[in-house]
């Protein structure tokens, strides 16, 4: 990641690319609906995950996926 001027750069072809495939798992799976809006919620995961150095976009996707379906069930029994 670059660093410039106090502020944080990231791979946005890699956030863009993790999202793409969890965002179309999570679609197909009825977990989120089937729109062009962006899941601010999914979008936050993967960005933690990435400031916490994971850097593959399939390991990153992934994680994503768990967390969201995680937190997802955790909101339900609540």
């Amino acid at each position: 990641m670059l660093v410039e001027r106090g502020l944080q750069a990231m791979n946005v072809e890699l956030v863009s690319d993790a999202y793409a495939i969890a965002a179309n798992y999570l679609r197909r799976s009825g977990a989120i609906p089937d729109t062009l809006v962006t899941n601010e919620r999914l979008l936050e995961i993967i960005i933690k995950l990435l400031q916490h150095g994971e850097f593959n976009k399939i390991r990153l996707a992934n994680k994503a996926i768990a967390r969201f379906e995680a937190q997802g069930e955790a909101r339900a029994v609540a």
